[in-house]
């Protein structure tokens, strides 16, 4: 874990899609010392008339190339933990693609640990990740 679902314009080349898996993978590691082998993306290319935003928002200007990432992660992480998160991120983004900080919406859904997550053989694993201290069960 954590999992996370990518949605983005499909007009982005391969790159820039590449570019920000990467990105929020790398910040994951970074921020809340995940394995590099714990790399569950699902990256959504939509039609621009399949997104839908304001042109501002909490005085934050959006345009057509917004992205939304929704990470599902267990909880634990302390709001600093998570603000690391967002901002690194947002640098990873927009230092490696066209994206600017403003265009990237960040959605963190967290559940209750180890036993809401199978990881393949129809069975609750325990990862010993889990027993980090940047992870409390």
């Amino acid at each position: 874990m954590p999992f996370v679902r990518i949605s983005l314009p499909k007009s982005f080349s391969q790159e820039t899609k590449d570019n920000v898996s990467i990105s929020v993978h790398h910040a994951l590691m970074q921020e809340f010392k995940i394995p590099e082998s714990d790399y569950f993306h699902i990256i959504e290319e939509l039609d621009s008339r399949q997104i839908k935003f304001p042109e501002a928002y909490l005085g934050i200007a959006h345009t057509s190339d917004i992205i939304y990432i929704q990470i599902i992660a267990g909880q634990g992480r302390t709001v600093d933990q998570k603000r690391r998160l967002y901002r690194e991120i947002a640098e990873r983004i927009s230092g490696s693609t066209t994206i600017t900080k403003n265009n990237i919406i960040i959605v963190l859904v967290e559940n209750e640990g180890k036993q809401n997550w199978s990881f393949g053989n129809g069975e609750i694993q325990e990862p010993k990740h889990f027993n980090n201290e940047n992870f409390k069960h």
